[in-house]
């Protein structure tokens, strides 16, 4: 059984049809990336999977579960699966600690005697461990992220979703927040990312998803999607981001 499985799922937004029947499975420990034009799903489709849209039709499991907006334990399913946007989330009025502490002492994930030591642990994974105390708006944009991340980690997600967390930050910190997925591939975390940078796909990726008009037209291993598409709209596609 697939860490992840979707089937033939359908959203539509009043008139517009976004998913068109979406097939997808992502083994445990997999990293998938999502590529595509704007407009193309690729977003909806993180967001179902995390239960913040729902299905019209179709059905998405997570670990043999049924995801569905009214599921009985949506707060315990979204401390499993976790959610980093494009834009940081973080509250302006708590500490870099707290904005991460948060969720697990609400949550009973940790005791208040040891959330300091959860905080300084991932802060040390995504490489921010000297700011621990600081407030977010004495944080650099990639630095903002990478806290997002490490408040995603906290909970101890057995699946991570990204979507664009790199398209709101400036070029020269991009690679920061890239250097942090890199390795939490390399340690194991199944993810799934919907992202432009092309280098990172390629890089990092087992599989690519070509996403267009609302669903997956092309998908396989980044070396043989980038160098043989099938489809004139992938090949149109690579050409475009390079």
């Amino acid at each position: 059984m697939a860490l992840v499985e979707i089937r033939d799922v359908h959203k539509t937004f009043g008139k517009v049809e976004v998913l068109k029947g979406v097939s997808l499975d992502v083994e445990e420990g997999e990293i998938v990336t999502i590529i595509g034009r704007s407009g193309s799903g690729k977003s909806t489709l993180l967001r179902c999977i995390n239960a913040l849209e729902s299905v019209d039709s179709g059905e998405i499991r997570v670990e043999g579960e049924r995801v569905h907006a009214k599921m009985p334990d949506l707060k315990k399913f979204r401390q499993r699966v976790g959610i980093v946007f494009q834009a940081f989330n973080l509250f302006p009025h708590l500490k870099v600690e707290r904005n991460i502490t948060l969720a697990p002492l609400l949550t009973g994930r940790t005791e208040k005697a040891k959330a300091r030591a959860l905080a300084e642990d991932v802060l040390t994974r995504v490489g921010l461990a000297d700011k621990i105390d600081a407030w977010p708006e004495q944080l650099s944009g990639g630095q903002q992220q990478r806290v997002a991340i490490a408040r995603c980690l906290a909970m101890a997600p057995h699946l991570m979703l990204f979507d664009e967390v790199t398209s709101a930050l400036d070029p020269e910190l991009v690679g920061e927040v890239l250097k942090v997925m890199e390795a939490m591939a390399k340690q194991g975390m199944t993810m799934i990312l919907v992202t432009h940078e092309m280098g990172f796909a390629r890089n990092v990726a087992d599989r690519i998803v070509f996403m267009h008009q609302g669903r997956v037209w092309e998908q396989g291993p980044p070396a043989k999607l980038f160098a043989n598409p099938k489809t004139p709209e992938l090949a149109s596609f690579i050409a475009s981001a390079k």
